[in-house]
């Protein structure tokens, strides 16, 4: 019988060689992480720019406390609104939200005389009920979290106006407005910081503590993945990063102390930002949340309680509205029937901003709280310019497109390097 040989066969009657597998393409490798660091880095442009355009205006004692506390009910939102947005769903009513808590909290202790701690905790506990209603319709009863809460921003909006009376109610008394605007008393006095001046020793202690924990808590982290084999940054890199984090929090405690002191609305922003970052990074139902939002049948398959989780979630979004509500009448010293306009915009940007995905699974409270500062240097750095409004929402539109635009672009990056 003959034998036919292939036409790749060698002459000689040797064996055809097998063709050469193809080598990967290279891709870049940069030494950071962008999807994790890129917002970090574009905070640090966007106040060098506007430091270096204000001639150094936007970094003095008073504009830095003045960015934290006009801002601080934004941040308590977009914390509320990252777990939402990380389980897959939105809210639309937040703003709504807390314009009728607001309400609520000053027919109490302005129209009513109701103790100020009191009047705090049913507003809070009235939050908390909005969002179960909420969070009902969402998650037991199936309807799509951006018709519930779209029915909820008109809803709510109107509740507030017929509390109101449509008119503001004020003033508050003198512990909800030091809430919202105060600042912590010189306990140890004033210590002196050569051409700087004088700033308060308290904060300047607080600040190294804050410090701190943050290199022991990275320290440990990185340790732990060392441990289990998993890829870090060099270390030069790492320590790097770490010396830019110190540097940036001394800075802003220092410039903080100079002024007067630390503003309460900052400890308590500090409080939700670590005990939120801790729920979702070493809590079991914090975890679950990511599961839910990254693959919501494969999360059911694992014994997830969906349902219930949302509904919590929803019921969060609520008390921490109900927050922002008080703290936002306390810094105005009254409830208007007009607050809370456009502030579920500002913390879905937020979120999105600080590296949240559009399709959920992804996100972190410190990046939503990032992002939120973002948003709120841009409005001081252009109100430092005389720029007018118009141009500012062009900017904070194009920020906006650019975060979303980033993360898609990464997420296509990962992909290709699969490949």
């Amino acid at each position: 019988m003959t034998s036919i040989s292939s036409p790749d066969a060698a002459v000689g009657g040797t064996e055809p060689r097998a063709p050469e597998p193809r080598r990967p393409a290279r891709t870049l490798r940069l030494p950071i992480n962008l999807r994790q660091s890129g917002i970090y880095v574009a905070f640090a442009a966007i106040v060098a720019f506007f430091a270096v355009i204000t001639d150094g205006a936007l970094l003095q004692p008073q504009n830095i406390s003045n960015i934290i506390v006009q801002n601080s009910y934004i941040l308590i939102l977009a914390i509320g609104m990252i777990l939402i947005i990380i389980a897959g769903h939105i809210d639309l009513s937040v703003g709504s939200v807390v314009a009728v808590t607001g309400a609520i909290a000053a027919v109490l202790m302005v129209n009513h005389d109701v103790p100020w701690p009191l009047a705090l905790l049913i507003t809070l506990v009235a939050g908390g009920l909005i969002g179960a209603w909420q969070g009902y319709w969402v998650a037991y009863f199936g309807i799509p979290a951006f018709i519930v809460t779209l029915a909820g921003m008109l809803l709510f909006r109107a509740l507030t106006l017929t509390v109101l009376g449509n008119q503001g109610i004020g003033p508050f008394p003198d512990e909800v407005r030091t809430l919202a605007n105060g600042f912590t008393d010189g306990y140890l006095g004033n210590v002196g910081l050569g051409p700087l001046g004088g700033a308060d020793l308290v904060s300047l202690l607080v600040g190294a503590a804050v410090i701190a924990g943050l290199v022991v808590a990275q320290w440990r982290a990185r340790t732990g993945r060392l441990r289990y084999r998993q890829q870090v940054e060099p270390l030069p890199l790492f320590l790097l990063r770490l010396a830019a984090y110190a540097a940036v929090i001394a800075f802003v405690v220092v410039q903080l102390a100079r002024f007067r002191n630390l503003p309460w609305v900052l400890i308590l922003l500090f409080a939700l930002v670590l005990g939120y970052s801790l729920f979702t990074n070493r809590a079991v139902a914090g975890r679950q949340i990511y599961a839910i939002g990254g693959n919501l049948q494969a999360a059911v398959l694992s014994g997830v309680k969906v349902k219930s989780i949302v509904f919590w979630l929803f019921v969060n979004m609520g008390v921490l509205s109900a927050l922002a509500g008080i703290i936002f009448a306390g810094r105005l010293n009254q409830a208007g029937p007009t607050a809370g306009n456009a502030f579920e915009l500002d913390a879905i940007a937020a979120a999105f901003i600080g590296g949240a995905a559009v399709q959920g699974g992804v996100g972190k409270v410190v990046g939503a709280v990032t992002g939120g500062l973002i948003m709120g240097v841009i409005n001081n750095g252009m109100s430092l310019i005389g720029a007018p409004s118009e141009r500012v929402m062009l900017v904070k539109g194009a920020v906006l497109l650019a975060a979303v635009a980033f993360d898609v672009w990464t997420k296509r990056r990962a992909a290709t390097a699969v490949r």
